[in-house]
């Protein structure tokens, strides 16, 4: 790959690819099978945000065998195993190391035709930016750790995380669309900077519009903002221009590294519509159109 796509494509004939990718993290969340659960889906999502078909994956495990009770891994695995069941893809093994620090994930490899990959550039000027999850999964992770996060906020990020990028990626082949970028560790602004870089084009973002989880504003205002934030923030502040109306939480939000985040899509403007309304009826109700493509201040990102 040129750029920094979310999975590897290896082209097998002139009707068949395969996608391979691989992720894997320590625990954002203290239930084991919630944990899990997370895990696989963050991994299976770089397959989804191309538009491929996840089929087959091994686990990546990353295990302290001598400070941590193995029913603990055993729900860890059963979690990711819950996942690969919901996504229809068979799990062929795995690998396990001694680590002093828990991790899991997966290696995931799937199919796709060579000539409907969805590529993380290709967006085009004119076309509406659609976010397919709420933000703030970094900032409530942060609070847990702290014990300062409510259930209701738990719940909320737990739900949204342990959701597949299955259904939005099978809506956005279905209508037709030019770009497409999973949001995880380098927050929605991070990735849209790969986005752009390079390119012809510009993204205007318009902050109230971008969905967040309701416990994130009070969070990020009282502190809990992870360190991720600020290091997305220094990589590509160079990039993008924040009007100054947009209040210090929202941007510490916009920054915030995700985790199993939703997908960013580039749709045409004719299409917006038909793809949120699709969106909506397969349940991705936080799905929302938060920008569009435009012409001018290439390779840049304006947030107003």
């Amino acid at each position: 790959m040129e750029r920094a796509e979310d999975a590897g494509i290896y082209k097998l004939n002139a009707d068949l690819a395969i996608v391979q990718t691989v992720d894997f993290f320590t625990p954002i969340v203290d239930d084991p099978f919630d944990f899990g659960r997370i895990a696989a889906a963050n991994a299976l999502s770089d397959v989804y945000a191309m538009g491929g078909k996840p089929l087959t994956a091994l686990n990546v495990v990353c295990f302290p065998k001598d400070t941590m009770d193995f029913s603990i891994l055993r729900e860890v695995l059963k979690g990711g195993l819950d996942m690969m069941h919901e996504a229809g893809v068979i799990l062929l093994g795995g690998h396990t190391v001694d680590d002093p620090e828990l991790k899991y994930g997966l290696a995931v490899t799937g199919t796709i035709h060579p000539d409907k990959v969805v590529h993380n550039h290709g967006a085009k000027p004119g076309d509406r930016l659609i976010l397919t999850k709420p933000l703030g999964t970094g900032i409530i992770s942060t609070a847990i750790k702290r014990g300062a996060a409510s259930p209701e906020a738990i719940a909320a990020i737990v739900k949204s995380m342990t959701t597949l990028n299955k259904a939005a990626s099978e809506a956005m082949l279905a209508v037709g669309v030019n770009a497409c970028k999973d949001i995880t560790g380098f927050g929605l602004l991070g990735h849209t900077a790969e986005m752009v870089e390079g390119t012809d084009v510009g993204f205007i973002i318009e902050a109230a519009a971008v969905p967040i989880f309701p416990a994130a504003k009070a969070l990020a205002e009282a502190g809990m903002v992870p360190g991720g934030t600020q290091r997305n923030r220094d990589y590509r502040q160079d990039m993008v221009d924040i009007d100054k109306k947009v209040p210090q939480y929202l941007q510490d939000i916009l920054f915030d590294p995700q985790t199993s985040g939703g997908l960013l899509i580039a749709v045409p403007a004719k299409k917006a519509q038909k793809l949120l309304k699709r969106l909506h009826e397969e349940g991705i109700t936080a799905a929302a159109i938060i920008g569009e493509v435009v012409a001018e201040k290439k390779g840049r990102i304006r947030v107003g």
